[in-house]
């Protein structure tokens, strides 16, 4: 396209302070002036305001709703992963008690007076030394987590880049073909007046009018699809960018495209492009994480068999029970510590089912690793595929509307001379509008065609500019 897009995609930021080392904030520069997200009270300006490809992607990664979600999922996952590494951390607990027993039901021996109130607290901090591993795989989980989360992440920004560009070339596909649809009906409507002269003037039969007028009629119904289309179109980029139509906009969304449908050269060597999309796509990079995350699963599956050792610390404080006088206020207190070692001689088999479990997730991960990955490389197959037939397909329609336009006009001069016919004239004016209607979607389906292979390998979408 045209415009040029500069600077390099970076992921989102997140909403919320917890995300803010994990995410990085987006620097898309473009020469246009860049939407800000909408308001309420200007919304109807923000939608009527000129919009370009590079304010458009802009856009739907400030205020699309897969976006939003999306960062509302890395808020989440960083709260699983501060999950995951908490068994690595200390536990500080504080305790307290109070009691009050009826004198009546407290036995009384050799003098001894039970008090009949008691109370105690205290804190009391604990630390694991060692859990048969679980230390260590809680922590390579917990920064495994993250990673896969951001991945993720820029799966789905990947995804509604695509999806939003694809839809702004959709909508410039539909007003284009409105374009092309009017030009042939206003061609068909001086057709048929120029017959209809003819026909007044004695030159012609009446036959000529009503086959203009068949062939003006006929025309009319391309282009009433062609503005619904249009109005589509419109209302699914809309969308897309997280606009909340005002519901007094019904007939006709009022965006203002400005990028143009341009085929610029691409040239991609497929071998390469298959072992880029393997190594960069996020997908991809998912599911590797998701595979580590299982031999951590492992890892703590198998700690079941071992021993675990804790150290522990307390302070507490409790009240006399015998000495005289006994009051609440009187109290003991005083300093505790030591290690405690526990380890499951016997758990009715609950580890080695742990284990099996493990095991099963494990192979189950690399299995669909594996078929994910002949899934990237079939689409990239394909988008390389559709994206030849693209490309030769425009390259065949170079000067067909040129063609076109010397055949009408030659037409029209051998009707006007005599030596040719009105059904001449008509074929002539059929083919410049196919030729001019598969033109523009001959573009529109190459500028799609290079999308869909740029999202397949892995391409940052906001790096490719037209130049």
């Amino acid at each position: 396209m045209r415009t040029k897009f500069f600077g390099k995609f970076n992921v989102l930021s997140g909403t919320v302070g917890l995300l803010a080392m994990m995410l990085v904030p987006p620097m898309v520069v473009n020469a246009q002036p860049h939407l800000a997200p909408p308001t309420t009270n200007d919304l109807r300006a923000i939608v009527a305001r000129p919009l370009s490809l590079a304010d458009a992607l802009n856009t739907a990664l400030q205020q699309g709703a897969a976006i939003l979600k999306a960062k509302n999922d890395l808020e989440s996952t960083y709260g699983l992963v501060v999950q995951t590494r908490a068994i690595a951390l200390p536990r500080l607990t504080a305790t307290g008690n109070f009691t009050h027993t009826d004198p009546g039901a407290i036995e009384n021996f050799a003098n001894i007076l039970q008090p009949n109130q008691s109370w105690n607290a205290g804190l009391k901090i604990v630390q694991s030394i060692y859990e048969g591993g679980k230390l260590g795989a809680a922590i390579r989980a917990a920064r495994l987590t993250k990673e896969q989360a951001l991945l993720e992440y820029q799966t789905v920004v990947s995804d509604t880049l695509l999806a939003t560009r694809v839809a702004y070339y959709n909508t410039l596909l539909a007003a284009q073909q409105i374009t092309v649809n009017e030009a042939s009906v206003n061609l068909l409507a001086k057709e048929l007046e120029d017959q209809q002269r003819r026909y007044d003037a004695g030159t012609v039969p009446r036959f000529n009018v009503l086959r203009a007028e068949v062939a003006a009629a006929n025309a009319r119904p391309p282009l009433i699809r062609a503005r619904n289309d249009y109005r589509l179109a419109k209302n699914h980029l809309s969308n897309l960018l997280g606009y909340n139509l005002p519901r007094d906009i019904w007939e006709d969304v009022p965006l203002q495209l400005t990028d143009t449908l341009v085929a610029e050269p691409y040239q991609v060597d497929l071998p390469s492009a298959i072992q880029q999309a393997l190594e960069k796509r996020t997908e991809l990079g998912a599911l590797r994480k998701a595979r580590q995350l299982q031999d951590e699963n492992l890892i703590n599956a198998r700690a079941g068999y071992q021993p675990t050792l804790q150290a522990f610390a307390g302070y507490g404080w409790r009240n006399v029970q015998f000495t005289k006088p006994i009051e609440l206020d009187h109290q003991i207190n005083g300093w505790q510590a030591g290690l405690q070692l526990n380890w499951d001689i016997f758990d009715g088999f609950l580890t080695k089912g742990k284990v099996m479990q493990a095991k099963a997730q494990q192979a189950r991960a690399g299995t669909e690793l594996d078929d994910v990955s002949r899934q990237v490389e079939l689409q990239v197959r394909t988008a390389y595929s559709t994206f030849i037939e693209a490309r030769e397909v425009l390259d065949s329609q170079a000067k067909v509307q040129e063609q076109a336009d010397e055949a009408l006009r030659l037409a029209r001069a051998r009707a006007d001379a005599g030596t040719g016919t009105q059904l001449e004239v008509l074929d002539a004016e059929t083919a410049l509008t196919q030729a001019r209607t598969t033109q523009i979607v001959a573009l529109h389906d190459y500028s799609v065609a290079r999308a869909r292979l740029e999202h397949a390998i892995g391409q940052d979408l906001l790096t490719k500019s037209g130049k």
